[in-house]
């Protein structure tokens, strides 16, 4: 029983981790609200095939090693801080652009989200975070000491997997509420813009911490 009470323990603590301000959560929600129910979860399917791999790794112990090596963790948060910023430029130019034509019904168009496959950029934004696994590997080697069942790795795998896939998709879905969507289609071009400025902050924080 003790092992299903740190199982307990173990999810509340992603569920916090996994909802805190990030590039997943940012691109997230920009894609969820520009395109649609469909593209947030395809997304959400990508962050959960990332958190699939990341903790893996975690859980096998490779991101020790991972996080020990400054030239490793340099080369990847320079990458993720590159792609970061090529998704920023991708919504700023959306958002200076021209206004796009009316919509059939009168309303303003909303610009297209940077990109083509929403579940690709979830997989690459989730894989190109260096504080992702060290997040991981930190949390999961507490929970994975002492005496545990053969079990437990495995459950503490398909806990991060399953409820990251769920809470994101749940989160794409809730941000289709009529008001919240009809507020994004007025104020698209400002909302684009504060979501790229928040992600050229990110990548500048993954550089200076490199």
């Amino acid at each position: 029983m003790n092992d299903w009470l740190e199982l307990a323990r173990f999810a509340l603590i992603m569920a916090l981790g996994q909802f805190s301000p990030g590039p997943d959560m940012i691109l997230l929600t920009r894609t969820a609200l520009a395109d649609g129910a469909r593209a947030g979860v395809m997304m959400a399917l990508g962050i959960a095939t990332g958190l699939t791999i990341l903790t893996s790794i975690a859980v096998g112990g490779v991101a020790v090693a991972f996080e020990k090596s400054p030239r490793l963790h340099g080369i990847i948060s320079w990458l993720a801080a590159a792609y970061l910023t090529w998704l920023a430029w991708k919504l700023l130019r959306a958002a200076f652009a021209a206004p796009q034509p009316a919509a059939e019904n009168g309303e303003e168009a909303v610009a297209p989200a940077a990109g083509r496959s929403p579940y690709l950029r979830g997989l690459l934004c989730n894989l190109l975070n260096p504080k992702a696994i060290i997040f991981l590997a930190a949390i999961c080697a507490d929970f994975l000491r002492g005496d545990r069942p053969l079990w437990f790795p495995y459950a503490i795998i398909a806990v991060v997997v399953i409820q990251g896939g769920a809470l994101w998709a749940l989160w794409a879905r809730l941000l289709q509420w009529g008001p919240l969507r009809s507020r994004y289609e007025r104020s698209a071009r400002w909302i684009d813009g504060a979501f790229g400025v928040a992600l050229i902050a990110l990548s500048v924080k993954l550089v200076l911490g490199a």
